[in-house]
């Protein structure tokens, strides 16, 4: 028996009004998804990336999308997702489009992605503070939502998170 191969796309979706990001929904990013393909590569591609094509995961703060669909077809799903211009859900139409993170063979590959992403933006975003209270501001606010317990944060920073661990202090 031969086991079905798939590629994980990591997606960002990004949008102008934050409405867009909270109004995200899997089943209307699916179809989204769906109809742009049918759209940009006909019946033939529709079919291709019907089988096996999923949403596996969606964080609506984050605007952050993980999509599943076959190997031999992943390449048609990439590149209709320039295509996608706007959100539609709730009677609502947002502009908005997916910016393509990284292509992976598992869903592991992508989270070690999106975590050095993450720590790459937040020294970006560190970086570019003006003044002392915006650097406290963005400290207690990751220092608040950071669920790992101290010994764990000390353990990753570690790891090669030298430079956020600088950037922080």
């Amino acid at each position: 028996m031969v086991r079905f191969k798939h590629r994980y796309l990591l997606c960002e979706v990004v949008s102008d009004d934050p409405r867009c990001r909270l109004s995200l929904d899997d089943r209307a990013l699916c179809g989204l998804v769906r109809d742009t393909i049918a759209r940009v590569h006909g019946t033939f591609g529709a079919a291709a990336c019907s089988i096996g094509f999923a949403v596996r995961y969606l964080n609506a703060y984050t605007g952050v999308v993980l999509l599943r669909c076959r190997k031999d077809f992943y390449q048609l799903v990439w590149s209709a997702l320039p295509f996608i211009t706007h959100l539609e859900n709730k009677g609502h139409r947002y502009p908005c489009f997916l910016n393509t993170l990284h292509v992976g063979g598992t869903i592991r590959t992508c989270q070690k992605f999106l975590i050095q992403y993450n720590r790459r933006q937040l020294l970006i975003l560190l970086q570019n503070c003006t003044d002392e209270g915006e650097r406290e501001a963005i400290q207690k606010s990751v220092t608040k939502s950071c669920l790992l317990d101290r010994e764990s944060g000390e353990e990753e920073l570690s790891d090669g998170g030298d430079e956020v661990a600088e950037a922080m202090e």
